[in-house]
């Protein structure tokens, strides 16, 4: 038999028909949907007269337009209060479970899927959003989709997808001190553009990998879309497993046996054949920033700011624009810069290891006045742990409050929006122009160096205080 990746493997098993001269349909195992990709969608269905086709195989969840403060009240802005309206009604209407605001099972679409076990290895997974790449690290195949193909799930539990290339990347070696997963993803982004990964599906591999725990695998996962690839993925192992046990929706008694048998042959056969490898020393990483705006645009945190030496035409004047909107220069250290905002959470960096992560660093520290930060978990569950684990005496004490769950400040969709020229180290995903505002300035990070940064006021090294 020919060797086959990892990917090969889940995606052969869904094919339902091969169009001649065209994309695959592919059976789709679970749906995730929220408030902003779904309302046209239903009114498709509804101009059709059809309805949901396995309603059971999509799960709901309002993230995007909601607040973060107040979730009790009433939403402010029309247009959110009509969305999340529209989500509850559609989702009644067609029996489809949905976790609303200030439920137990609340939160941000690619968090409450893994912490309720929907995710599990071997699945094709999709939802209206982009960073459903996230779920990948389970060893599934998870990618963001638009509105028509949401509405086509919806329809048909299938949607026609033409197959991707295959890219594997390894990462071996030890992890230096305070370098995390987030680290790892802007480093790769840095190296390959965030047009490296265009047409491809990327599985991760190599022990700097493997050992990340499945919190930061799923932020590796949740950053393979911004090199441009359809999405990422790790192959399941104990790692996995483990987490998956026990959870509300994982598999039970037999079910379970069977399940992780099934599990641990998921992975790619050795000779399997790649379109593209590439590979990277773990010893090469540091704690990362981005200094542009895009995600490529990144270096290490004790780096300077490229020059354009080498560049030229269009390629040095879009550089050259986005260092102006971002108000720095060429050669210029980014450590030490000043910054007014922090932002811990989204779909990246929401999850309890990261609130643990930021606790411990700044416990006994005090946040820079000259700092406004917001600390949003990425569900209600999550909120609940950093209660349960006294975190928030700790975040407290340093001058940090905790907000309610939601997509927050990662995007401006949202009452947290970032002022215009003001600069924010954030833990999410995105640092284009006007992502957080309007003006906004983003400097993508992970949650060491936010807190390094929320506690010194500007950006610093979190190594020089671990």
């Amino acid at each position: 038999m020919t060797a086959k990746t990892l990917f090969d493997k889940i995606w052969d098993a869904h094919v339902v028909k091969q169009v001649e001269g065209g994309p695959n349909v592919l059976y789709i195992d679970r749906h995730f949907i929220h408030e902003v990709t779904s309302p046209v969608a239903f009114l498709g269905l509804k101009n059709r007269g059809l309805k949901v086709f396995r309603p059971k195989k999509t799960t709901a969840t309002p993230d995007h337009n909601v607040p973060t403060i107040d979730q009790h009240m009433s939403i402010k802005d029309e247009l959110s209060r009509h969305q999340l309206e529209m989500l509850k009604a559609n989702c009644a209407e067609h029996g489809i479970t949905h976790h609303d605001l200030g439920s137990e099972g609340h939160g941000v679409v690619h968090i409450i899927g893994p912490e309720m076990g929907l995710t599990q290895p071997g699945m094709t997974i999709v939802c209206g959003d982009s960073h459903t790449s996230t779920h990948g690290a389970f060893g599934a195949i998870a990618f963001g989709i638009g509105t028509s193909e949401v509405e086509m799930v919806l329809a048909s539990q299938c949607i026609m997808q033409p197959k991707p290339k295959k890219m594997k990347i390894t990462v071996n070696g030890e992890l230096g001190k305070g370098v995390t997963a987030k680290d790892i993803a802007l480093y790769i982004i840095s190296k390959i553009s965030t047009s490296g990964g265009t047409g491809h599906f990327i599985e991760y591999a190599g022990s700097a990998i493997t050992s990340l725990t499945m919190e930061g695998r799923m932020t590796l996962c949740n950053l393979s879309i911004e090199s441009g690839a359809r999405g990422g993925m790790i192959a399941p192992d104990e790692t996995t497993i483990d987490y998956i046990k026990g959870r509300q929706f994982a598999p039970k008694g037999e079910d379970w046996d069977k399940a992780v048998a099934t599990w641990s042959e998921l992975k790619s056969d050795d000779g399997a054949v790649f379109d593209t490898e590439l590979t990277f020393d773990a010893a090469d990483i540091e704690p990362m920033i981005t200094y542009g705006t895009n995600p490529g645009m990144g270096i290490g945190v004790s780096q300077t700011i490229p020059t354009t030496e080498g560049m030229e035409g269009s390629d040095k004047t879009t550089y050259e624009k986005s260092l102006q909107y971002m108000g720095y220069q060429q050669g210029e250290a980014m450590k030490g810069k000043t910054i007014d905002y922090v932002f811990l959470g989204s779909c990246t960096n929401g999850r309890i290891e990261d609130f643990r992560e930021f606790a411990a660093f700044v416990k006994g520290k005090k946040k820079a006045d000259n700092v406004t930060a917001w600390l949003v978990p990425g569900s209600k569950q999550v909120e609940n742990q950093i209660i349960a684990e006294g975190l928030v005496e700790i975040l407290e004490e340093a001058g940090f409050k905790l907000r309610q769950p939601g997509c927050s400040a990662c995007l401006a969709m949202n009452d947290d929006k970032i002022p215009e020229g003001k600069y924010s180290v954030s833990t999410s995903n995105r640092n284009f122009e006007g992502r957080q505002g309007p003006g906004a300035r983003t400097l993508l990070a992970s949650p060491l160096t936010a807190a390094a940064a929320a506690v010194n006021g500007v950006i610093s090294d979190p190594r020089e205080m671990l």
